[in-house]
């Protein structure tokens, strides 16, 4: 169970803290809900307690951890799928898993598409929620702004090119 206060990760909405918690009566049952505040995008969400494991709630990762899956993208391979859409699918299901290291992923073989070969509108969409999900969890954890963790975030992906 998560406290008031506490910061959490939602997995498809990235960092957040819980601002309340509260009960409300539904189809007669009284349901205790995670009042989930995202500053980043301003989102508000009501989670119940009880499924927020099904939903994929976690704790930010630590520190070393956060450094650690931003220096393993320097030496990650680009996805080579060619289809946008079996693409789109794979990047998908790597982003619902709610594992920072595979959303990370799909932002860097994102970016390294995009400044190579270019983006479907599709997944220039998926690149900008992608980057939100990590970003929110880099400004919490580094106590950046979001464009101080975006920089942080282009050099550890682009640092071989020379960005």
């Amino acid at each position: 169970m998560y406290s008031v206060g506490e910061s959490i990760v939602h997995p498809l909405h990235g960092a957040g803290v819980i601002a309340g918690i509260t009960e409300e009566r539904l189809r007669g049952v009284n349901v205790r809900y995670y009042v989930f505040s995202v500053p980043l995008s301003g989102l508000k969400l009501m989670i119940p307690i009880e499924s927020s494991g099904a939903v994929g709630l976690r704790r930010p990762v630590s520190h070393r951890q956060l450094h650690e899956i931003l220096s393993a993208l320097r030496d990650g391979e680009d996805d080579t799928a060619e289809n946008w859409n079996h693409r789109y699918r794979e990047n998908m299901e790597r982003m619902k898993s709610g594992e920072l290291r595979q959303v990370a992923g799909v932002i860097r073989d994102l970016m390294r598409r995009d400044a190579g070969r270019g983006l479907s509108t599709v997944e220039r969409k998926m690149l900008r929620s992608a980057k939100q999900i990590l970003l929110s969890e880099v400004m919490l954890i580094e106590n950046l702004t979001y464009d101080g963790a975006e920089r942080l975030l282009h050099r550890s992906i682009l640092a071989e090119q020379g960005d």
